[in-house]
């Protein structure tokens, strides 16, 4: 009887460990609100056929949504038609993005007063966009939208132009999207589909990242949304905390949303693999331990 109970709390130990020991998905907001752009005009009537396409066409983007990254589509016909189009990040799950999405035709309301003309609600993780017929759109080369960190430090300019050419290729190389890092620098880029498709999706990067270096200058951060795409950067100068920065080697392979992740996944299963066996080592020795026990039981039994 002991013996059995003994393997059992070996059994419930080693379980144990194993659960703690378990690598997470690490949490992110990625629904936050990033910037919004909404029309002056806005819809005369909720009855209106303009109206009422709106509608209908916001409920199949949100339909879409969890089945699709990116998804561009037109509802009505004539004067009276709305096209739209919504973009996930490439590194979100379906759940994610049909998440994200989720949120912005409420916000889309919220934030421009009601139905307009034409919105775009930017979040972290996703973007939604539609415009009326007949509604003039800025140009793809236009920014639309920019922040710059008010942090600055001179000593990093060698270290984000080699990140930033490494966007550019793999934007190209990852389908329209890419995340990696240089050193400290960690850089995302990404096309919209309609972009990716059309092949100006290299002009764009290229084009936003000349622009967030030149208007964020020194500063350690930077994003800037043009029509079409859009890049950040951050630069930590003593490392993120609890996290290694991902080597060159492994950062540039030009695979979009790989270059740190998959540094990480390795640690992880270096650590989870390192502590398995140390605790397999416990249970040989409870086990042993054990073993003994009941010898010297048995001799005193007998």
């Amino acid at each position: 009887m002991g013996l059995l109970l003994s393997r059992i709390n070996i059994r419930v130990f080693f379980f144990a460990l194993l659960l703690s020991l378990s690598p997470t998905e690490p949490s992110s907001d990625f629904t936050g609100l990033v910037f919004k752009g909404c029309a002056q005009q806005k819809l005369p009537d909720p009855t209106d056929a303009s109206a009422q396409n709106l509608q209908s066409l916001l409920s199949t983007l949100t339909s879409q949504a969890s089945q699709k990254t990116f998804y561009s589509t037109t509802v009505g016909d004539g004067t009276t038609a709305v096209s739209g189009l919504f973009q996930c990040r490439g590194d979100l799950t379906a759940a994610q993005c049909g998440d994200c999405i989720g949120k912005a035709p409420d916000l889309a309301r919220k934030l421009c007063g009601g139905a307009v003309d034409a919105a775009r609600v930017q979040l972290k993780g996703c973007y939604l966009k539609y415009q009326i017929s007949g509604f003039v759109e800025a140009p793809d080369t236009d920014v639309v939208y920019k922040v710059c960190g008010s942090e600055k430090d001179a000593g990093f300019g060698a270290k984000r132009e080699t990140a930033f050419g490494m966007v550019e290729s793999g934007v190209v190389d990852g389908g329209g999207f890419y995340t990696g890092s240089y050193g400290n620098v960690y850089v995302l880029g990404q096309c919209e589909g309609d972009a990716v498709i059309g092949g100006d999706c290299e002009g764009c990067v290229k084009n936003a990242l000349e622009r967030v270096e030149a208007e964020c200058g020194e500063a350690i951060s930077g994003q800037v949304y043009m029509n079409k795409c859009y890049v950040s950067f951050s630069y930590y100068p003593n490392g993120v905390a609890g996290v290694s920065p991902p080597s060159a080697s492994l950062s540039g392979t030009g695979e979009g949303g790989t270059g740190g992740g998959r540094h990480t996944q390795k640690t992880v299963a270096v650590v989870v693999g390192g502590a398995a066996a140390v605790g397999f080592g416990v249970v040989c020795l409870l086990f042993a331990k054990s073993l003994f026990k009941k010898r010297d039981a048995s001799k005193y039994d007998s």
